[in-house]
């Protein structure tokens, strides 16, 4: 931490937070040196709401009288815990196809090797080719062409 507390130092925070914000992040993390031996250390981090689903044993209650016990909706699966699942090794902005206007590396219904680039997620203005972690098929792609994605989101299911 720094050794002088400054209003530039708080400016400087409020505008971290504001990238964090402006740019769909979750985490920031800068240094600032002052000196040989001064510096600050920041870390911004956002708490995204996590939604949890989980599959419990019905209890033994009264059901309304309009309302058929099959009614009951069914717990969505996780899809990141399917075996298939490929999910992202980084926070970044995945792409389906290597420029606007290309062909996609894949479609739903597509088969791949492994190994075989399915994506590429830009990070920090790097392009990261996301290789297939199996061969088989693709079954669901769970992403927007361009859109933010966050390490460990589910983006395809290939089987």
């Amino acid at each position: 931490m720094s050794k002088h507390s400054t209003d530039a130092d708080v400016a400087f925070i409020k505008a971290l937070a504001e990238i964090l914000n402006t740019n769909e992040l979750t985490e920031l993390s800068v240094k600032r040196d002052y000196a040989e031996d001064d510096s600050l250390d920041v870390r911004v981090v956002k708490q995204a709401n996590v939604v949890t689903m989980t599959h419990a044993a019905p209890t033994m209650m009264a059901a309304p009288a309009a309302a058929p016990a099959s009614a009951a909706a069914p717990v969505a699966e996780d899809p990141a815990q399917h075996p298939g699942a490929l999910t992202s090794p980084m926070v970044g902005t995945a792409y389906l196809a290597a420029e606007p206007g290309a062909t996609p590396f894949v479609t739903i219904g597509a088969q791949v090797k492994e190994g075989q680039t399915v994506l590429i997620i830009e990070a920090m203005k790097t392009m990261n080719h996301i290789p297939a972690q199996r061969s088989g098929t693709v079954k669901r792609i769970m992403f927007e062409d361009g859109s933010s994605v966050e390490y460990g989101a589910p983006l395809m299911i290939i089987e």
